[in-house]
């Protein structure tokens, strides 16, 4: 009886892989993050959201987002199709070490991290003033 009922049980999805994405954004879980918004880094909407499978990336996308909010990491899940990030694969290492990608179709926030430790201000000063430095000598910060 006990195995007819096992046999009979629904079966269950598969757990989704979830990523990281770091930003300056109240959100909550449930929220959809989408393209049409004003970006975390540069003043103008980009065709692309970004997210990673790695901490650190994340870390270093919420600490670098634009604003004066609170700095937050939320776990998220895809809802498409996934891309290796051009901003940072291939640029100063080979492949994709930071497990960076970007998408077209939303990420739907599955919940948050609420403990992380970010860079010293230092390492942030050196980022941003190495990124200003880009900008101003014509690189492309975000490649869309």
């Amino acid at each position: 009886m006990e195995s007819q009922q096992i046999a009979n049980a629904p079966i269950q999805d598969p757990f989704k892989q979830t990523f990281f994405h770091g930003t300056k954004a109240d959100l909550n879980i449930g929220d959809l993050i989408s393209t049409g918004y004003t970006s975390n880094y540069i003043d103008r909407q980009l065709r692309h959201i970004y997210l990673a499978s790695t901490l650190n990336a994340a870390v270093w996308g919420a600490e670098l987002a634009a604003g004066d909010g609170k700095q937050r990491i939320y776990l998220v899940e895809a809802t498409g199709e996934l891309e290796d990030d051009p901003n940072v694969t291939n640029k100063r290492f080979p492949g994709n070490p930071t497990m960076s990608y970007r998408s077209t179709t939303p990420f739907k926030v599955v919940g948050e991290v609420t403990i992380w430790q970010g860079h010293s201000e230092e390492q942030i000063r050196s980022m941003k003033e190495a990124l200003q430095k880009l900008s101003e000598n014509g690189g492309v910060v975000i490649e869309e």
